[in-house]
């Protein structure tokens, strides 16, 4: 569940970096929320980053 049905932004996975820079592994996960869009004049739930959602309102 933890992807974009947009643009399919999924976790990415990196390091944490402690002073004595030894490298832990970590999570970086989108900002996923759900929101409800109207497609072809119909509420549709979807679950979208914060970027796509922020892109969807500037086109309308």
């Amino acid at each position: 569940m933890a992807k974009c049905e947009l643009c399919g932004k999924t976790t990415t996975f990196g390091h944490n970096r402690s002073f004595s820079l030894r490298a832990t592994n970590r999570a970086f996960h989108p900002n996923l929320q759900k929101v409800t869009v109207v497609v072809h004049g119909r509420k549709v739930h979807k679950i979208l980053c914060a970027k796509c959602i922020r892109t969807m309102v500037k086109s309308v």
